[in-house]
């Protein structure tokens, strides 16, 4: 009975192992297709050589901490790539059938708006995305690739890139924004038609609530902060 077993635990690894060495060739040659068609430094450099591009040593430190709290807590500590969330994303994609888990990290998301037009439709397109993630993380430094992740972001109400969406929303630049500012702009990617201050501004002030939570969570702002920051006026129809 063990050895019978035994047998089909190895003939499903087998078959695990052939499947995902099948993936792993598609998405290769699906990233290849991609790269050779626009090249990387041509994709970043499409974002990074608009006028309003904001660089990193110009973003406001509130709102570095703000991204980094709702999108990606270990973007700056991690050592490579985060290659538990991988596998774990990747095993129950292959469970499924589909894709039912997206990039996680910032890396992954700049991946896809660069070349997968902002979605993952299908196991190749995941896999082609992982090898667009090591020449993101290979070329460029966080700093870099934190700065072209919001400066490609939608904030919803036709802002596209934080310089637009600080102006737009608050008058304000990037560097100038408040805590409260700070914290409700880097919440609205997520969902932007849901969000968007003209139309979804009660359900981007829970969003808002849920950013500084995490932000004092992590250390980077005091209880105090926190509580005042959610009793400022962030609705741009109020704005000074």
């Amino acid at each position: 009975m063990r050895r019978h077993l035994l047998k089909i635990l190895g003939i499903l690894l087998l078959v695990f192992a052939a499947a995902a060495g099948t993936l792993l060739y598609q998405g290769y040659f699906r990233y290849k297709r991609e790269i050779e068609a626009l090249p990387l430094k041509d994709a970043v450099d499409s974002y990074a050589s608009k006028e309003d591009y904001v660089p990193y040593e110009e973003l406001d430190e509130d709102f570095i901490n703000a991204v980094i709290a709702v999108e990606d807590k270990r973007f700056f500590t991690r050592k490579g790539y985060d290659f538990v969330a991988l596998a774990r994303a990747l095993y129950h994609d292959l469970q499924a059938g589909e894709v039912i888990e997206g990039g996680s990290t910032i890396t992954e998301q700049i991946a896809k708006n660069l070349y997968l037009g902002g979605y993952i439709n299908g196991m190749e397109e995941k896999i082609a995305g992982i090898y667009l993630l090591f020449d993101l993380e290979k070329h460029y430094s966080k700093q870099e690739l934190l700065a072209l992740y919001v400066n490609m972001n939608y904030y919803g109400d036709s802002y596209y890139g934080i310089a637009k969406a600080a102006e737009g929303y608050y008058d304000a630049s990037v560097g100038d924004l408040t805590l409260a500012q700070a914290a409700m702009l880097a919440g609205l990617p997520n969902a932007p038609s849901i969000y968007q201050l003209s139309t979804g501004y009660e359900m981007a002030k829970q969003r808002q609530e849920w950013v500084l939570k995490t932000m004092q969570d992590n250390g980077w702002i005091t209880e105090e902060e926190r509580i005042e920051a959610m009793q400022e006026d962030t609705h741009p129809l109020n704005k000074p």
